[in-house]
């Protein structure tokens, strides 16, 4: 079961300069910030609120450190703005195996390692209405690396 919204992904081409829009524009504060060097992105997580199923939302900010990134391609493209929409789940695996068993084409055979220790796969946009979507299994808040 699908029990949040976990994140919007904004891909960016400069993260501190957009950092800075979103902490004197709207109050957001970086979270957590890291380099994923398998997604080829440097990104902040700004959390914006807690959630009842004791997860939280967040912006997740992305800038490309290589030109072969996903991310890096999708700017050529497109631009700076929204990247995808994240869902939460408790079972990553179950989830996406459910949403397969529907038609829908699941990008990676094996979730992988996603933001703060999560575990992560995509739906490709072309099944769901031209968004890329992400579901997202949160890592124990105790693992959580800030």
């Amino acid at each position: 079961m699908l029990t949040r919204i976990d994140h919007i992904g904004i891909a960016c081409f400069d993260l501190d300069k957009t950092v800075e829009f979103y902490r004197a524009t709207y109050g957001f504060e970086v979270f957590h910030s890291e380099v994923n060097e398998e997604q080829g992105v440097r990104e902040a997580m700004l959390k914006i609120n807690d959630t009842s199923d004791g997860g939280a939302s967040y912006l997740q900010l992305l800038e490309p450190t290589r030109p072969d990134s996903t991310v890096a391609k999708w700017l050529d493209k497109n631009g700076e703005g929204v990247h995808h929409i994240a869902f939460g789940t408790a079972d990553v695996d179950g989830e996406a195996a459910g949403i397969r068993d529907k038609g829908v084409r699941v990008l990676y055979e094996e979730p992988r390692r996603g933001s703060m220790g999560s575990r992560i796969t995509f739906l490709h946009p072309k099944d769901c209405h031209g968004v890329l979507t992400e579901l997202v299994t949160s890592a124990p808040v105790e693992s959580q690396e800030h």
